[in-house]
């Protein structure tokens, strides 16, 4: 009898093991999920964001060229265009961040150095671990109690 019991208390136990690891598989799939819809929503922000900056940097840059350009002509001093060069690579860069390939290219280089450049990521000391962290948390304790 007690062989009955007991075959069946280890049957449910194991079902039991099977729906946490089928619960914790299906948590960290939608805690992904949710990350990676995060990260799609700041890189979207981020370009919307780029887009809006542009079309006032773009008329500042139009006003500004215009009259660095009518200023040089009637005064005949060709340094009036001297501004005109750093401001065209900011707007050139921004046109590229919101509507060119500058976040592809980015990308791109990103995952050349998670490929080829993995010692460059690496922290200090190295990952942390728990250990290190109930290290830290107890010696701040300590401070505190001291105190």
């Amino acid at each position: 009898m007690g062989f009955i019991f007991s075959k069946s208390m280890n049957e449910n136990m194991k079902n039991q093991q099977e729906f946490m690891v089928t619960h914790a598989r299906l948590q960290l799939e939608r805690q992904l999920t949710m990350q990676n819809e995060m990260r799609e929503r700041q890189m979207a922000m981020q370009i919307a964001w780029s887009r809006e900056f542009l079309k006032y940097f773009g008329t500042f840059f139009g006003i500004a060229t215009i009259s660095l350009a009518t200023g040089a002509l009637k005064r005949k001093k060709p340094a009036f265009l001297v501004p005109i060069v750093p401001l065209s690579f900011i707007f050139t860069y921004q046109y590229d961040l919101g509507y060119g390939t500058l976040l592809q290219r980015m990308k791109s280089e990103a995952e050349d150095i998670l490929e080829t450049e993995k010692t460059k990521l690496e922290l200090p000391k190295g990952l942390i671990t728990f250990e290190s962290l109930e290290k830290a948390r107890r010696e701040q304790s300590k401070l505190f109690s001291d105190k």
